[in-house]
């Protein structure tokens, strides 16, 4: 049975606390600009020292601004979304001695040791990760009730039909609370689920169909005409695919655009801004992030997600895994400061149909 870890505090109680000063502010003066000496924080779990007491960061993610407001309230904060006026944390060390610390160290593991979070290095396509599905499929069994799950697609994902199934599988039994991908996502599953296709291709034969080059435009330009892909869904009697399991059991989807994107499908987000805080919306609620096959997408989300969350009012680990066939890929996301990730190198339509059958048993 999966169990969360416990989350040990620091002991606010050493001499090397109990001396250390209130963490320094200084005023936002330019909209958008942090004051000088700004102190940037991490997806860790950070401490900061506010009238002698040392407080938690409730939800964190990389590289934002540590905002104490009126009430005395924390916020992680966009630096485009500072305010003239508002308090911004400064200092840039974080052992305590300028009242910030940072603690990587709290969760414990089965064995009552500390569990601390370090890179997951020497994983490679020889690696067995069969223990990485079963405590996949118990952790999704878990959070399905008491947690928030986002899964973060790329398009590979919606181009072979049993993997749309699996998806399919996943978000009906509610698996998931919420999904990320690109244009591509949406656009070739609503191809899949209009013209049997993916880029022309038969998603069940991989044969090319005759002018298929043009289904992926022509699924656009009939969502288009209908007004949203909710109703062109209606419309064309839709009744498969990733995203119309999304609109059946009311999970929320995020279509972030890119500059190379045909269309845009209706709904996908072509401002980087408005998209990130749509994803944050969601990434700050997030207990378990699941990215298959987007680079792009899974190293956006990842930097969008904090190590840790509070449910309840107990801190609980944020899990990532992330599956791509790309050993690179992988090791980038990573490198680009994703640390508490669980890589699995595989095809993600092989994945996917592993874990279902981890999910039903």
């Amino acid at each position: 049975m999966f169990q969360i870890p416990k989350f040990i505090e620091p002991d606010f109680s050493q001499e090397k606390f109990t001396t250390a000063p209130d963490a320094s502010t200084k005023k936002v003066m330019v909209k958008g600009v942090a004051p000088e000496g700004y102190h940037a924080t991490s997806m860790y779990p950070e401490y900061y020292k506010i009238n002698g007491r040392w407080v938690l960061m409730p939800e964190t993610r990389m590289d934002c601004v540590p905002v104490i407001h009126p009430d005395g309230s924390l916020e992680a904060k966009e630096f485009r979304r500072l305010e003239i006026g508002e308090t911004v944390i400064v200092g840039r060390t974080d052992d305590g001695s300028e009242g910030i610390y940072l603690y990587s160290e709290g969760f414990k593991n089965e064995d009552g040791k500390i569990d601390t979070f370090a890179f997951r290095s020497g994983r490679t396509r020889e690696t067995s990760f069969e223990v990485d599905y079963d405590n996949l499929a118990e952790l999704l069994k878990h959070d399905k009730d008491k947690g928030y799950i986002i899964w973060v697609l790329g398009p590979a994902v919606v181009f072979n039909a049993a993997a749309r199934e699996s998806l399919e599988y996943i978000i009906g039994q509610g698996y998931a609370h919420a999904v990320f991908g690109g244009n591509a996502v949406v656009t070739h599953d609503l191809e899949g689920a209009i013209f049997g296709t993916a880029l022309g291709q038969d998603i069940r034969t991989r044969e090319n169909r005759h002018n298929g080059h043009y289904n992926h435009l022509d699924a656009i330009n009939l969502i288009k005409r209908a007004g949203s892909v909710e109703k062109g869904i209606e419309e064309l009697g839709i009744d498969n695919g990733v995203i119309y399991a999304c609109v059946k059991n009311k999970v929320p989807f995020v279509m972030a655009g890119s500059i190379r994107d045909d269309g845009p499908m209706p709904g996908v987000i072509d401002d980087m801004s408005a998209v990130q805080d749509a994803m944050r919306k969601h990434t700050r609620k997030a207990t378990t992030v699941v990215c298959l096959a987007s680079q792009l997408h899974t190293i956006a989300t990842g930097n969008l997600t904090p190590s840790y969350t509070v449910v309840d009012g107990q801190v609980r680990p944020v899990y990532i895994y992330a599956v791509d066939i790309s050993e690179f890929v992988l090791n980038k996301l990573r490198d680009r400061g994703t640390l508490e990730v669980t890589t699995i190198v595989s095809n993600v339509h092989d994945f996917l149909y592993k874990l279902v059958d981890k999910l039903k048993k």
